[in-house]
């Protein structure tokens, strides 16, 4: 027969308040999910049930798909402890989840459930999964067109703006000359050049270009300029002293320096630059996301306009996550000392 000492009574009595800690924090953290996938549930329930004052032909499509995220939300939630970092994130982002499907719940019943919203001012969530459905080839022509004009204006600009301010921070005859034109060209917002711009280009293409890497250029060169300037002297005596040439000391002391400044410039021209792009394909180019939107308002297809908005916010948002993972890799010795 088994005998239990006073010392494993002990231990079992202290292991239940532990046992008990753990269900509680496992409960408090798949609390969010549950609450993530009845909103998302009841955004199903509102598409399913109630008929639609208008004609719209991806409501059912709409509903299943949100149980289905109802679904993965709730059992992502529950076994987050066994799917790793994905189970991590779907734990972490269930509150965003549950906000994003009571909004589209509100969204649908206010606008083709009851009509409180005027059409076509404001379309339901259908109407916009039908344009991503039935006019995705003109939209996916114009992302690419915009991604390719985004892209070789932002490069340029950022080539040009990270040269000049590395030219303006090391070198004071540069900085003579080149700093009053810079005060005097950066300040004006890109979009009042395009009268001259669109004048002296041979084509919207080019002229728009060069109002991307404009936008761009300022803020990556005064953020170089001022990284460049900041470096500490000490590390300058040092690298001398050890028998560097000035052409180490700009690409193995100074630049590394500036980098931290370098790419909160490219952050600020990345912006910039985005808002610009919309400006310049809404007057001069035939195809992008700029051209997409004037279309969409000119037929007042606001569906497709909103449809337009969001992609270019998922482009701008991933553009910004791939800077940051560059940054990340490039100021990995940085890491834990830079927060932002």
């Amino acid at each position: 027969m088994s005998t239990y000492s006073l010392s494993d009574t002990g231990g079992i009595a202290a292991g239940r308040p532990a046992r008990a800690a753990v269900a509680r924090d496992w409960l408090r953290a798949s609390a969010a999910g549950i609450v993530a996938a009845l909103a998302w549930m009841a955004f199903g329930l509102c598409c399913l049930i109630w008929e639609d004052v208008g004609d719209w032909s991806r409501t059912h499509a709409l509903g299943v798909g949100a149980f289905v995220i109802a679904a993965v939300a709730l059992f992502g939630t529950l076994g987050a402890d066994h799917l790793g970092s994905v189970g991590r994130g779907l734990r972490q982002r269930a509150p965003w989840l549950s906000a994003l499907g009571l909004s589209l719940a509100l969204w649908e019943a206010a606008t083709a459930k009851f009509a409180w919203l005027p059409l076509p001012f404001f379309p339901p969530p259908q109407a916009i999964i039908e344009v991503y459905t039935d006019d995705l080839p003109k939209l996916l022509d114009s992302v690419i067109a915009s991604v390719k004009l985004q892209l070789g204006g932002y490069l340029i600009g950022a080539a040009v703006g990270f040269l000049t301010g590395v030219s303006i921070g090391w070198s004071r005859s540069v900085g003579y000359w080149v700093h009053p034109v810079l005060r005097f060209i950066g300040p004006l917002p890109a979009t009042a050049w395009l009268p001259i711009a669109f004048f002296t280009f041979p084509s919207s293409w080019s002229a728009s270009t060069f109002l991307i890497a404009l936008a761009t250029g300022f803020p990556v060169t005064v953020l170089t300029w001022s990284g460049i300037a900041s470096v500490s002297n000490a590390y300058y005596d040092v690298a001398r002293t050890l028998g560097a040439r000035p052409s180490f000391l700009v690409t193995k002391v100074a630049i590394p320096a500036a980098l931290p400044h370098v790419f909160v410039g490219l952050f600020m021209g990345l912006g910039s630059s985005f808002a610009v792009l919309v400006v310049a394909e809404m007057i001069g180019v035939k195809a992008g996301l700029g051209w997409y939107l004037q279309w969409a308002q000119g037929w007042a297809a606001y569906s497709n306009m909103y449809a337009a908005l969001i992609v270019m916010s998922l482009l701008c948002s991933g553009a910004i996550t791939l800077l940051f993972r560059v940054r990340d890799r490039l100021l990995v010795w940085q890491k834990g000392v830079v927060k932002w």
